[in-house]
């Protein structure tokens, strides 16, 4: 996984989220607020799609060519797990 890339647009993430604690401490237009939690939940997922996408483009591909079927359905299911709590409401 290029973690170099992660942890960059997670101290990203993290500096803009402490903005908007800022934002709340200083009693800031609600709407403002809103928009910028918006904002970071939108860095998030793509931050979780980059480390789905390295996910994919490794440990998956490892375990479908590999030999033991335990293993390929256990890495599938995974994917599964995580797609499904992604769209939970």
């Amino acid at each position: 996984m290029k973690n170099d890339d992660v942890l960059k647009r997670l101290r990203i993430v993290e500096g803009h989220l402490k903005g908007v604690i800022r934002m709340v401490e200083e009693d800031a237009y609600c709407i403002d607020v809103i928009r910028q939690v918006q904002a970071v939940e939108a860095a998030l997922n793509k931050v979780s799609a980059q480390i789905l996408d390295n996910h994919l483009n490794s440990c998956v591909i490892t375990a479908v060519q590999g030999e033991d079927p335990a293993e390929r359905q256990r890495v599938l299911k995974e994917v599964l797990e995580v797609f499904e709590t992604s769209t939970k409401a």
